[in-house]
């Protein structure tokens, strides 16, 4: 994260404003992804009103940067127009998308809405392993023809790697392709469990040989920040530290209306059917817990070596069991990265 950035999302803590916020307007979806973390499932979306609602509630409680994602937000026929009003309220606004259903004419409109990036998930350089993770046959052209469209009208561009045991070889080649086609690349080595709970998924997660090589890799640009826990002595200090932005300055709204600290930490905090916005932000007792968490509240992690600096996900911890506890992904991060077994590791053996 930039300076100019980290100290607006400080000032954002400090002040209680809820500066980015990730709204999923749909979880259908017209792709099966094996490692997908959600139900498809209509189960009543937020109608057009609620959502515009919801835009103007979000923007009065001062949110600026708005993620809008999926399932597959191009499903929504009235997506472009979430999308306008999101800009007429001045959000900075960042797309989730496979991209299978842009052509030229949805490229020129996300263009023309001033969408800040688009984020397109790519697992493979190979057609045969992309598609299979997919579901959809045709799938990796039909979102790289996206990709070149998009980039053509000057829109940034991020290609997504997620590294699972079927791609544990291909990042190198999706980079390529990245660079190839203009795109900016990144990659992340963690599989998330099903917002149900359900771990399941887990088993596709690469192993730690894996993970060594992939956080010790200096070709992957721009992911020092990510890759990089700090040493062991980080000092007292560290204790103070909020674990992560998540329910401080940043939240999830799912497509029903479920207000999460984010869309990986599903502790149900408020619906905006049944509450104002603000009035989640503000009073919401979960959402009051999460943020009354320092590192020194957590029992393993605050006598661990890189409580200074490891990448720990409260919410992957909270779906292993407990919000105050490790993240078992995140100790095997810095664990990778500095050959230095965490607190929990060594607790574990």
């Amino acid at each position: 994260m930039s300076t100019i950035l980290e100290d607006l999302n400080t000032k954002a803590i400090e002040r209680g404003i809820p500066l980015g916020v990730h709204l999923d307007v749909t979880w259908r979806c017209n792709e099966r992804c094996v490692h997908c973390y959600l139900d498809h499932d209509d189960q009543g979306e937020l109608t057009s009103d609620e959502i515009h609602d919801l835009l103007q509630q979000m923007a009065d409680a001062g949110v600026f940067f708005l993620t809008i994602s999926g399932g597959e937000p191009l499903l929504r026929d009235d997506l472009f127009a979430i999308i306008r009003r999101a800009r007429e309220l001045t959000f900075n606004v960042k797309l989730k998308t496979n991209a299978i259903l842009i052509r030229e004419k949805e490229a020129a409109m996300i263009r023309e809405l001033g969408v800040e990036t688009v984020q397109v998930s790519i697992y493979s350089h190979r057609p045969e392993v992309h598609d299979a993770i997919t579901k959809v046959k045709g799938s990796l052209a039909r979102s790289l023809d996206a990709i070149r469209f998009l980039v053509s009208q000057g829109l940034k561009v991020t290609m997504a790697n997620v590294v699972m045991k079927q791609t544990r070889w291909d990042y190198p080649g999706v980079q390529a392709l990245a660079a190839e086609l203009g795109a900016h690349f990144t990659i992340d080595p963690t599989i998330t469990p099903h917002i149900n709970g359900d771990r399941s998924l887990l088993r596709l997660n690469i192993d730690r040989n894996g993970l060594r090589e992939i956080m010790n890799d200096k070709t992957i640009a721009g992911q020092e920040d990510q890759f990089d826990p700090v040493a062991p002595g980080a000092g007292q200090g560290a204790m103070d530290n909020i674990p992560c932005s998540a329910g401080h300055s940043a939240c999830y709204v799912s497509p029903y209306g479920d207000v999460y600290p984010c869309v990986q930490f599903p502790v149900p905090s408020g619906n905006v059917r049944q509450q104002k916005f603000i009035d989640i932000w503000k009073y919401s007792p979960q959402l009051q817990e999460v943020r009354s968490i320092r590192s020194r509240d957590l029992p393993v992690c605050s006598t661990c070596a890189h409580v200074g600096g490891c990448s720990r996900c409260p919410g992957l911890a909270y779906m292993e069991g407990n919000m105050r506890g490790p993240s078992t992904a995140d100790c095997e991060k810095s664990f990778a990265k500095t050959g230095i077994p965490s607190a929990n590791m060594l607790r574990r053996q």
